[in-house]
């Protein structure tokens, strides 16, 4: 017989892409996920495939040094019965010259790239041959997979949807931003490819790392660390919090991890600057998705970032309810991670499901600023000593703040009430733009005996006593409209809930604030009043913000921090009520013109109204949506926009993706910053 030639073969992208559901990544090359069966034809010149003469075998291999004992390569024959734990190839279809083969991996594979060669042989004659590249993704739709999810829905929406919404604001006034996660995107695929390659557990044993590949907690735990740069890792993205972003882009201003992943390429892997929680958290999530981790972002309200590890927060006033001493324990008013969906065979059993897994640098883990994966279930079960990080998070959702108040002669006096952390834990609804709230996921109802048991494993006592009944109470309410460039009312709202006339002196101080907790400037103080409360009543003390006061105060946080501060005569008791505020932007308006279809133009139309009694320079539109729009589309307003004056354009769209896509759009200037708006656009398929 004479030797078996191979002429040219096809591996099916596009067939292969739709049924591993990688089609939208719109890369020329061969992606499929793991466990799962592709296919790919061989053409032979001279003759067909003769399995009585031919033997074929195949040779896959990843990573710089691939070999069998670290699973980092796999040579198998073909076979009539594959088994499932190894890789495998099956005839499937034979036509005189050219032959189709099933190819399957086994559900535990590394990811990564892998090249292919066929080897054949007739007679004691072998011929080997480079067929091409391809790339290997974790699999959720696989029920042997460890990033196994069940319901489809759940795995559109978490693995997927290259689009979301990211929860902000304050736990008293919860909002969203659009997010273009972009994971199918042109090129990211190969960026998320080399972060793995560029890690430093990579370039220390790179066979050690490849060979850990298979294992989504490894991967999770180089990803968290690869996001942020501060282990001078080539990390992507550099954090700032003290509102000086001239020489980067404002944390604010991103609407997407595209933008800042092409970035992070083009300039040979320098961290892009500059981010925060919610975009390193963001740009995590692309990656995992794009890896095939079902994944999203969640959102924790009055989050502790406790740097001593004692679950107190320790907070000092001064009679006036200003900031006595700088203290290293924060409370974000939101803090941002990522959780991603998997099993957790290296733990005892009840620990599967998602894992919370925070990029933003805090803290070192094992000497890298890296943070989980921690089993959520262990996060609210207490259970410290699992891995990993479960303290750090345990901390941020369940700690004490406790506030003292500095008399005038130096004595401290504690508070009788403390504040709430880890409030309204917030994620994307699935298949929706409503918000679902996960706070059971992490801790058990407040007050109950589960809570308690938690507490005691932990060793935490809780320190903040309820809502108290009997005595006074004190809380701050704001009026309707705190939007920038208005003046508007905050007011300490006192109830006395005994059945005595009660007397007390009450003060009110707001200053601007950052959104990891940081105070700035005085906005706002009134002079102590004292107050009379006839029994079971209630009384008002007002604060007027002025939009003069706090115009060149406000960070790009938008935020105001008010604390209240009531001295109870009768008692001596000091009680301190704190809320911040957000100053809303104005809204971005988008209309979409024409019927929207696939491959067919449409316009959309965006405006912005300046709120604000000063002319706004240096006016920036930037529009992206994943399959809507071609990157992004930057619009610069030639003119200042002047107070009251509309701003408005027009734009085409060539939407390349059928069914529901976001169009989100970011707006700049020098007064307004990180003002957002999206629309959601359904696309109707091109008819066949």
């Amino acid at each position: 017989f004479a030797e078996l030639v191979l002429e040219t073969w096809d591996l099916h992208c596009d067939r292969n892409g739709q049924e591993h559901r990688t089609a939208d990544m719109g890369c020329k090359q061969l992606v499929v996920r793991r466990g799962q069966p592709f296919t790919i034809t061989l053409r032979f010149s001279g003759r067909g495939y003769d399995e009585g003469v031919d033997k074929l075998a195949f040779n896959v291999a990843t990573g710089p040094c691939p070999n069998e004992t670290s699973g980092t390569s796999s040579h198998f024959v073909m076979t009539d019965c594959p088994e499932e734990s190894c890789w495998s190839a099956v005839v499937q279809q034979q036509d005189g010259e050219s032959l189709s083969v099933s190819l399957c991996s086994p559900p535990n594979a590394c990811i990564g790239r892998y090249s292919m060669t066929l080897e054949t042989c007739t007679d004691y004659q072998g011929s080997s041959f480079q067929i091409g590249d391809f790339v290997l993704l974790f699999n959720p739709w696989h029920p042997e997979d460890i990033v196994f999810m069940r319901d489809e829905n759940e795995r559109r929406e978490y693995v997927l949807s290259q689009h979301g919404l990211i929860y902000q604001g304050t736990c008293d006034y919860i909002f969203s931003i659009p997010w273009n996660f972009g994971q199918f995107e042109d090129e990211v695929l190969a960026i998320c490819l080399n972060m793995l390659d560029i890690n430093p557990k990579h370039l220390r044993d790179q066979n050690r790392d490849c060979s850990r590949r298979n294992d989504p907690v490894y991967i999770g735990r180089v990803v968290s660390a690869m996001v942020n740069c501060n282990d001078e890792d080539q990390g992507v993205l550099l954090g700032r919090w003290d509102n000086r972003y001239e020489d980067g882009m404002s944390p604010m201003a991103w609407i997407g991890s595209v933008d800042i992943l092409k970035r992070w390429k083009k300039f040979g892997c320098q961290p892009v600057k500059y981010g925060q929680c919610w975009v390193f958290a963001a740009v995590a999530c692309t990656v995992m998705r794009c890896l095939g981790v079902p994944s999203r972002v969640v959102t924790n309200y009055n989050s502790a970032h406790d740097t001593n590890a004692n679950l107190t927060i320790d907070r000092y006033v001064n009679e006036k309810g200003e900031q006595e001493r700088y203290s290293w324990d924060k409370i974000w008013n939101f803090h941002c991670w990522v959780e991603s969906w998997m099993a957790r065979p290296d733990l005892a059993a009840g620990y599967d499901g998602w894992q919370a897994l925070d990029p933003t640098p805090q803290e070192k883990s094992e000497g890298v600023y890296c943070c989980g994966p921690a089993p959520v279930k262990a996060i609210k079960e207490g259970d410290m000593q699992l891995k990993y990080d479960i303290p750090f998070i345990f901390a941020e959702v369940n700690a004490d703040v406790v506030y003292w108040v500095v008399q005038g002669d130096g004595m401290e006096k504690q508070s009788i009430r403390s504040s709430d952390v880890g409030k309204y834990i917030s994620t994307k609804s699935v298949g929706r733009d409503s918000r679902e709230d996960i706070t059971h996921n992490y801790k058990y109802p407040e007050g109950s005996e589960e809570e308690r048991a938690v507490f005691e494993k932990a060793e935490h006592q809780k320190k903040s006593i309820g809502e108290e009944d009997e005595g006074l109470h004190l809380r701050i309410k704001v009026s309707e409209g705190a939007n920038k460039g208005s003046d508007f009312d905050v007011f300490a709202v006192v109830n006395n809930n005994t059945d005595e006339e009660r007397v007390c002196r009450v003060t009110l101080c707001a200053r601007a604030t950052s959104h990891n907790g940081t105070v700035g400037p005085q906005c706002g103080l009134t002079d102590p009043v004292d107050i009379d409360i006839e029994p079971r009543g209630e009384k008002k003390v007002p604060l007027r913000i002025l939009y003069e006061e706090y115009r060149d105060k406000l960070t790009q946080d938008n935020l105001i921090k008010v604390v209240a501060l009531l001295n109870d005569h009768q008692t001596g008791d000091i009680l301190v009520a704190v809320r911040d505020i957000y100053v809303e932007n104005p809204k971005i308006k988008i209309r979409i013109l024409g019927e929207p279809m696939q491959n067919r133009k449409l316009v959309a139309e965006i405006s912005l109204v300046n709120p604000l009694a000063v002319p706004l320079n240096g006016c920036v539109f930037v529009v992206e949506g994943t399959g809507l729009t071609d990157g992004h589309f930057v619009k610069e307003l030639e003119e200042p926009l002047e107070p009251q004056a509309e701003a408005k354009f027009r734009m085409d769209l060539m939407p390349r993706l059928s069914g529901l896509q976001k169009l989100m759009v970011d707006f700049e200037s020098d007064q307004l910053t990180g003002v957002k708006g999206y629309r959601n656009v359904i696309i109707a398929p091109q008819p066949m």
